[in-house]
C-alpha cells in the first residue's frame, strides 16, 4: 500500500510538473507554431491543475515536503492562469454583446438567424444537413469546407434561398452562403493565398437597412503550405478583416470557422479595437471542435458583431456527422434610432 501511495505521489509530480510547463509556455511570445497550438487545451489542462491540486492536498505526508509545497504552489499558479482565460467565455464573465428584449427579439424586421457549420468536406452524410436547415430555418447558412459535391447536395436548398454564392473547393477552403435576405456588393477576396477565399457582403433586412457580413476560414496554427516565410496567414488574415469592419460606421458580422479558439492572441487582437465582440463572452464556451472527441474540444467556429447587435439565441446543435458542431445564433440589430 505504502509503494502505491510512492507511486501516486510521483505521478501527481510528473503530471502537475508537465501541466504547469506547458501553461507557462502557453502564456508566452507565440514564437513557433506549436506554442500557439498550446492556446487550444487550456481547459484540458484546467482540469488537470484541479485534479492535482486535490491529489497534492489529499496524499499529504513528511516526505519531500519542500518540493511538494512548491508543486502545490505551481500548480495553484497554472489553474489560475488558464482560469483567467477560460472564465470570461463561462456564465461568471460580462456579456459583451446584450441579451435581446423578448419583445424586440420577437420582431423579423429587426432579427437575423444564422447558422454557421463545417461540414467536413469528407464527410458523406450531406442529408443531416439539409434536414437541420429545414428545422431550424435559418435567414443566412454559411457552410464551409464545401467542394463540388457538397454543392450540388445542398442546392436542394436553394427554393429556400433565392441568393446564394458557391464557392467550392477541394482543398477544404470551399465555402457555400446561402441567404434568405438580399446579397448586396458581394465581393470574394483571397486575403493571402489564391486557395483561401472569404465572402465580404451586405445583407439587406426587410427594413431595408444593411449588414456588413463577412465569412471567414483561415488554415489553422500548423506548418502548413499556406505558411511560408513565418508568415502567419491566420493572424494577417483576420486583422485584414478587423480592418475592414473599423473603416465603416455599419453593423458587422464576422462569422466562420476560425481554426482557432476564442481566448488566442490572435482572436483577442481581432477584437481588441473595439468593433467587433465575440457572442460567447459570459454566455459559454459552445466548444465546436472536435465532435467525435468527448474530451479533445474547443471553441473554433464563432460568430463576432459589432456593438449594434444583441443576442436572442445562441446554441450549439447536434452533429450532422462532420467533426465539428454546427452553432446557430439568433442576433437582433438594435432598433433605429427615432428621426
Amino acid at each position: 500500500m505504502q509503494r502505491i501511495a510512492i507511486l501516486f505521489r510521483y505521478l501527481l509530480a510528473a503530471v502537475g510538473t508537465a501541466a504547469l510547463l506547458l501553461t507557462l509556455l502557453s502564456v508566452g511570445p507565440e514564437l513557433v507554431w506549436w506554442i500557439q497550438v498550446l492556446n487550444f487545451p487550456r481547459l484540458q489542462l484546467l482540469l488537470i491543475h484541479a485534479v492535482v491540486l486535490v491529489g497534492l492536498l489529499a496524499v499529504g505526508g513528511q516526505r519531500h515536503r519542500g518540493a511538494r509545497l512548491l508543486l502545490v504552489l505551481g500548480t495553484g499558479v497554472g489553474l489560475a492562469l488558464q482560469a483567467s482565460f477560460i472564465l470570461p467565455y463561462t456564465v461568471l464573465g460580462k456579456k459583451t454583446v446584450p441579451d435581446a428584449r423578448p419583445a424586440v427579439a420577437d420582431s423579423r424586421a429587426f432579427r437575423l438567424r444564422l447558422l454557421v457549420i463545417n461540414v467536413l468536406m469528407h464527410n458523406r452524410q450531406t442529408a443531416p444537413l439539409r434536414q437541420l436547415v429545414q428545422t431550424t430555418r435559418p435567414d443566412v447558412l454559411l457552410a464551409l469546407e464545401t467542394d463540388a459535391r457538397w454543392a450540388r447536395e445542398l442546392r436542394e436548398l436553394r427554393p429556400l434561398y433565392p441568393y446564394q454564392l458557391e464557392l467550392p473547393r477541394d482543398n477544404t477552403y470551399g465555402m457555400v452562403l446561402y441567404s434568405r435576405l438580399p446579397l448586396e456588393g458581394t465581393r470574394v477576396k483571397y486575403l493571402e493565398h489564391p486557395g483561401v477565399p472569404s465572402i465580404h457582403t451586405s445583407l439587406r433586412l426587410p427594413d431595408g437597412r444593411l449588414i456588413a457580413f463577412h465569412g471567414v476560414h483561415p488554415p489553422p496554427p500548423v506548418p502548413l503550405e499556406y505558411l511560408k516565410d513565418k508568415t502567419h496567414y491566420k493572424e494577417v488574415a483576420l486583422l485584414k478583416v478587423g480592418d475592414m469592419v473599423r473603416q465603416t460606421q455599419r453593423p458587422a458580422i464576422v462569422a466562420g470557422d476560425f481554426n482557432d479558439v476564442s481566448w488566442s492572441f490572435t482572436t483577442r487582437m481581432f477584437e481588441a479595437g473595439g468593433k467587433l465582440r465575440n457572442v460567447r463572452l459570459g454566455r459559454g464556451l459552445y466548444n465546436s471542435f472536435r465532435a467525435t472527441s468527448l474530451i479533445m474540444r474547443w471553441p473554433l467556429d464563432h460568430i463576432f458583431v459589432t456593438r449594434h447587435f444583441q443576442v436572442a439565441e445562441l446554441k450549439r446543435l447536434p452533429g450532422i456527422g462532420s467533426d465539428h458542431f454546427p452553432i446557430y445564433a439568433e442576433l437582433v440589430l438594435n432598433e433605429p434610432a427615432a428621426p
